[in-house]
């Protein structure tokens, strides 16, 4: 299926690409933006700013639309990785942070302990300055203490991924994801902090149907999600599921207008939106405001 013309995006280039992509290569520090081949890196690098990707390379969750490698790290963690992450975080003069990270299923804690740890570090690493973190985290299979663990470590936006709409998520996640498990997830995180913004993003393109769009987008806000992102899936590897459709702009903005209507704090919808694109702004409600009358 081509890809239309509104999903071209930029070749990596520039100063500002150069000098982060340098940076994180010196520090060992892994990204989502390189690792699951975002088509907003060269933006997103080029004004300084990008998505670390915690916890190694490997992941030991398969999900059919993630080009990440799979396979089993054995339990093996770099506990030195939260400093390294501050480190880069300081040299690069970022104001807002975004953690994500692998699934590992091998640790018994499966991350929740160095995802806490980077939070922490982060924060005494830039103490001289307001540094603001978002996590987009696994569903820890969805043991309410590890969830717990990491919210104590304050983050200011909590973030996990529905993906898709209830019918789809089998096929397309990992056997071990669960639909409602993502959304206990996110309930979790209100019923242990109710005053922390909470996020999660939805991918079009895999056949799904609006209204059934429009139910995840309900299902989310019958848990408290804050913030929504829907984005267009594109293939990011040929073993990954191909693309259904390619959704027009015009039905971005209606998904938008919808996720509004239904009272999510801030909405960004469009063919290039991913979870973390301009995370600043969305946490600010810069992005897909609702007016202030709005709950």
């Amino acid at each position: 299926m081509r890809k239309p013309e509104w999903l071209r995006s930029a070749v990596p280039s520039g100063a500002g690409f150069e000098a982060t992509n340098e940076r994180l290569r010196a520090c060992g520090i892994n990204t989502v933006c390189s690792s699951a081949r975002c088509p907003n890196l060269a933006e997103c690098w080029g004004r300084g700013t990008a998505t670390f990707m915690i916890l190694g390379d490997t992941c030991t969750r398969h999900c059919r639309f993630c080009s990440v490698a799979t396979g089993n790290p054995g339990g093996v963690v770099d506990e030195t990785e939260p400093e390294r992450v501050a480190q880069a975080v300081a040299e690069l003069n970022l104001t807002y942070v975004v953690l994500t990270s692998v699934d590992r299923d091998d640790l018994s804690d499966l991350g929740a302990g160095i995802f806490a740890r980077t939070v922490s570090k982060l924060r005494s690493a830039v103490s001289s300055r307001r540094v603001q973190v978002e996590v987009l985290t696994p569903d820890f299979c969805g043991r309410e203490g590890l969830i717990r663990q990491v919210v104590e470590a304050e983050p200011d936006v909590f973030g996990h991924n529905l993906e898709t709409v209830e019918r789809l998520s089998p096929g397309v996640r990992d056997p071990r994801a669960d639909y409602h498990r993502s959304l206990d997830v996110l309930a979790a995180v209100r019923r242990i902090a109710p005053e922390m913004t909470t996020k999660s993003g939805l991918m079009v393109g895999l056949g799904e149907t609006d209204d059934e769009l429009r139910q995840a987008l309900r299902d989310l806000r019958s848990v408290g999600c804050d913030i929504v992102t829907v984005g267009q899936y594109l293939q990011p590897a040929r073993r990954c599921l191909p693309v259904e459709r390619y959704a027009i702009p015009e039905e971005f903005a209606a998904f938008e207008e919808e996720a509004r209507s239904l009272g999510f704090k801030s909405a960004f919808c469009g063919p290039l939106v991913r979870s973390s694109y301009h995370a600043e702004e969305l946490s600010a409600g810069r992005k897909g405001r609702l007016p202030d009358s709005n709950p």
